[in-house]
């Protein structure tokens, strides 16, 4: 592989550390910052939407501006937002937090084009194994992100959150150094390229829906599961450490298998390693099911994290055949606003279910939901696609 898909490896991996840091602990602060208990997962659930907001403007300004260029300006964004969370965390201004969060997203939103990056600097038989090796740079943030959540608590005396933001500044800023030896190519339009079709035609074909189907399940039941956790089991009676010791293990079966994951797909196929990941969030839902114990969450969050893997990069594999190479932009944008959209309202949602339903009621909405997706998967690969193939490669 070559060495620009092993630098975007390491940006991904830091904007992951950055992601799995504010897992660990954007609930907690909402919870001594919030109005209400149904606000809790405000701050996320902002930094989801502002993620949301920045996928379709992500993708046309990297489309103008190059790739490089738009990860310089997200990571400035989450430099911002960083900042912006310090100063609400020392004033304790909920509205200033959330508004720090939601730059954070913008951040993120514009770093989840990593993977897509990747595809285009590497050779078209290892794309697959390209989006695995960027995913798999979230091992580093499996580690790092709980640990450094946990460490920075001790950092500044009687503001035990404020260390966090202040390790994200320095990720981003090492990220933007990596930046600096990255290169990729603009590529250029080919003679004889087929048109671009419209939005409209190529959201109506089935490979596409298949894809976004499986990462709007796949990601928003994550998330949801993900989030509510901590609050789940400080409710349980477990310290902070163990809570952070559980999301660890979860972002470890989230990036481990993206080691391999890009070779099974290239082997099965992307929808049977779809319908793979469902079966382990289904028994994810399952183990939670059976208890509330340290085994219990850290299980059930290691099969959260490896379904994931398996739905997610099998998604992203997919929606490559979506597109002709002048529809990138525009497809990669659509998909993005989809997927995040469910991202968001799922953040949302985490704190008013746990607080409210309770733990094990959330786990038994998500059932059908997993379900429901897997059979639309299952139908949709039924119907032909000879025809949108053939419109791709002509």
């Amino acid at each position: 592989m070559n060495s620009n898909v092993i630098l975007l490896a390491f940006c991904q991996a830091l904007l992951s550390t950055g992601t799995v840091l504010l897992v660990s602990v954007n609930a907690l602060i909402g919870r001594e910052l919030a109005p209400s208990i149904e606000l809790i997962t405000l701050p996320m659930a902002l930094q989801f939407l502002g993620l949301m907001s920045a996928t379709i403007p992500a993708s046309l300004i990297m489309q103008r501006i190059g790739r490089k260029n738009g990860f310089y300006l997200g990571n400035t964004v989450g430099l911002l937002g960083a900042l912006c969370c310090i100063l609400a965390l020392q004033l304790s201004q909920f509205a200033l937090f959330c508004s720090g969060t939601f730059l954070l997203g913008v951040g993120i939103g514009f770093g989840m084009l990593y993977r897509f990056a990747a595809i285009e600097a590497a050779p078209p038989a290892q794309q697959s194994h390209a989006i695995s090796l960027v995913m798999a740079g979230g091992v580093i943030a499996a580690i790092l992100g709980p640990n450094l959540a946990v460490f920075s608590r001790d950092w500044f005396d009687g503001a035990p959150f404020v260390g966090a933001f202040v390790g994200l500044l320095g990720l981003y800023g090492l990220a933007l150094v990596l930046l600096r030896f990255v290169q990729l190519q603009i590529r250029a339009s080919e003679a004889g390229e087929a048109p671009a079709r419209p939005l409209s035609a190529i959201v109506r074909q089935p490979v596409f829906l298949v894809a976004v189907i499986a990462g709007m399940v796949s990601y928003a039941v994550m998330n949801l599961l993900m989030t509510a956790t901590p609050l789940a089991m400080d409710r349980c009676g477990f310290a902070f450490g163990d809570a952070a010791h559980v999301i660890q293990w979860h972002v470890l079966g989230m990036f481990v298998p993206a080691f391999f994951t890009g070779r099974l797909v290239e082997r099965f196929g992307a929808p049977a390693m779809m319908l793979a990941g469902g079966v382990l969030m289904l028994l994810c839902i399952f183990v939670n099911l059976q208890g509330q114990s340290q085994w219990h969450f850290w299980l059930a969050l290691v099969l959260l994290g490896v379904g994931w893997c398996f739905m997610f990069i099998s998604a992203t594999t997919h929606l490559t055949r979506a597109y002709r190479p002048g529809e990138k932009a525009r497809t990669q944008a659509a998909n993005e606003f989809l997927v995040f959209s469910s991202v968001s309202l799922s953040a949302l949602l985490a704190g008013w279910l746990e607080s409210s339903v309770g733990w094990l009621w959330m786990n038994w909405l998500m059932f059908p939901v997993v379900l429901g997706a897997m059979a639309l998967i299952g139908l949709l690969m039924l119907l032909p696609v000879a025809q949108s193939r053939a419109d791709l490669s002509s």
